[in-house]
């Protein structure tokens, strides 16, 4: 039997971080559950001990379940019946599993039906679920919808909707359009306000909407006539039940093909308002792409392991010339960088996880009570590094996910062409990760205020107080060289900007990218100080900063307004 939980010492040492101590006390609120409630932990130890079964369990049924039927599902696909979406059986039979483990709602309030977990273990669960098939949980993994819900809508809503996403129903998210992708504020689906239903109604179209047949789909419509910015959009809650809405296609995919990627279309569909209107793309969406981009990371990172292990295990395999191929400087070589950019987005993963965490647990008690001045500068301060870290970790575990798919197929040789490996379906389902969502470069937009507004540079100076094994100190020396480095880089690109508006988007991806591998190498290295092999790591990581930073140095600091320019005036040559 396969568990993808306990055959991976990385996930089960990150389940154990320091900070674990803290999450756990804000998401129980002091234990105050425990004599409400059965399944509620009595203690920090107690509720640990209940992650840990749970991720076993979730481990269990992606090895023995959701793998196996990753080819099949792949093969099948879902299909429109009668307008609707029906799955392809390996789907059913994972859903049917996950269901009956009691995997839905694992972060929802015990109220509800939910398990009240931490986000952490959402994630965790997301990785293993990727890692067996990542079309599937594109599917399970979006009923972090239902947590939009559970921060911003009523009371009412939350008791209809959190305890159906509790026993099993899917959930989706309808943003785009046709004419509206990456930029939401063009959407023009209408939500019209019927007096004599007394409800709101939903007209239009939406487009690449992931499992858009979805049980719960959260729509960002137009409730505002005569509006044609994101000031006239709100959010609302739509119940398949009631109709009102078909599916006129599924998408024909490159990969995750097991994930029906629908175009809709809504005729007078009835839909519930969440929270206020106006606010739906300003407050609520935002909410809920900074889950979506999480969920992306841990798919990305499940993705990884995938490919590194299939890699790997190819290479153990194989022989040529007499000997495995493993033992090839060039193969071993790409291995170990393999497992340095795996180890190092998962690291980078779990550090976000626990900053949004936080900031989320003290939102929901600023909810409950009046947070005290200490702890509203927590919440300030975790808010403040979830907001920086969260494109960082898309844009990197995307990537790399991209990266280590190729490098295994490349590693398969031309049997990883043939669909006789299960890495050739990993390579199509990898390169929508840094797609969707919002693209690689939109996350560079939005990780670029958190290098020059001080962000990242703060906290990578938290980082250079704490301390290193006896081994690393080597690399920490280096990588504060590097980021004094960076900081030069930073500061000519802002004199350079006062001149040449473009220039700091210009070379935002190089700013993004060099503090991001300086970030991941601080993680390794300081992980290394509990477990030995992460020093390995840390120091093939640190030789990838140095490489990168050197060349980002290079353009940077040789780069002009007028070079800016040059660019711009290529595109129009021809």
């Amino acid at each position: 039997m396969a568990n993808f939980f306990l055959d991976n010492k990385d996930l089960q040492y990150h389940l154990e971080h320091p900070l674990m101590r803290k999450i756990v006390e804000l998401k129980e609120r002091g234990f105050a559950e425990k004599d409400l409630y059965d399944t509620a932990p009595h203690n920090f130890e107690d509720a640990m001990d209940s992650y840990r079964r749970v991720m076993s369990i979730t481990g269990e049924v992606c090895g023995d379940v959701i793998a196996p039927n990753a080819e099949g599902v792949d093969h099948e696909g879902p299909r429109v019946v009668n307008d609707r979406v029906k799955y392809a059986s390996g789907t059913v039979e994972n859903m049917n599993a996950v269901n009956a483990a009691g995997l839905s709602g694992i972060t929802l309030p015990r109220r509800f039906g939910g398990s009240n977990f931490p986000l952490i273990c959402f994630v965790m669960a997301n990785e293993m679920v990727a890692r067996a098939d990542a079309s599937f949980e594109n599917i399970w993994g979006l009923q972090d919808c239902a947590e939009t819900l559970n921060e911003f809508a009523s009371e009412e809503q939350k008791q209809k909707y959190l305890s159906w996403v509790c026993q099993g129903a899917t959930c989706a998210m309808d943003l785009t359009e046709p004419d509206a992708g990456s930029d939401l504020g063009a959407v023009m689906l209408k939500a019209t306000w019927s007096e004599e239903r007394q409800t709101w109604l939903l007209n239009g179209v939406k487009r690449f909407i992931t499992n858009g047949d979805g049980d719960v789909s959260l729509v960002l419509a137009r409730t505002e006539e005569g509006t044609t910015d994101a000031r006239g959009l709100s959010m609302l809650v739509y119940d398949k039940r009631n109709g009102g809405m078909k599916v006129r296609r599924i998408e024909n995919k490159l990969g995750i093909k097991g994930s029906p990627t629908c175009e809709l279309v809504f005729t007078d569909a009835p839909a519930e308002l969440v929270g206020n209107r106006r606010m739906g793309l300003i407050k609520y969406v935002m909410s809920l792409m900074n889950a979506a981009r999480l969920g992306i990371g841990a798919q990305s990172v499940g993705l990884c392991e995938a490919a590194y292990r299939e890699a790997l295990k190819y290479a153990h395999e194989r022989q040529q010339f007499g000997k495995d191929i493993i033992k090839f400087p060039a193969i071993s070589e790409m291995l170990t960088t393999m497992r340095a950019k795996l180890h190092g987005a998962r690291a980078l993963l779990y550090e976000t996880s626990r900053f949004v965490e936080i900031y989320k647990q003290y939102t929901h008690i600023s909810h409950e009570r009046s947070l005290e001045s200490e702890e509203r500068q927590q919440m300030k301060y975790y808010n403040r590094l979830a907001d920086a870290y969260t494109p960082l970790v898309k844009l990197f575990s995307s990537e790399y996910a991209n990266q280590l798919a190729y490098d295994a197929i490349q590693i398969h040789g031309g049997s990883g062409f043939m669909k006789d490996y299960p890495c050739e379906r990993l390579y199509r389902d990898a390169r929508i990760m840094n797609i969707y969502e919002g693209t690689s470069q939109l996350q560079v937009v939005a990780a670029i205020n958190g290098v020059t507004k001080g962000t990242f540079m703060e906290n990578i100076a938290r980082y250079e107080t704490q301390e290193y094994a006896e081994s690393m100190q080597d690399v920490k020396a280096k990588l504060i060289a590097l980021r004094e480095r960076v900081e030069a880089m930073v500061a000519h690109v802002e004199n350079v900007s006062k001149e040449s508006a473009q220039f700091k988007d210009f070379h935002a991806r190089r700013l993004v990218e060099s503090v991001g591998h300086i970030i991941i190498t601080h993680l390794l290295a300081q992980q290394a100080a509990e477990v030995e092999a992460y020093g390995s790591d840390a120091k093939v990581f640190l030789k990838m900063a140095e490489q990168y930073i050197a060349g980002a140095e290079a353009v940077i600091l040789n780069s002009t307004a007028e070079d800016v320019a040059l660019w711009s005036a290529v595109q129009e040559e021809f």
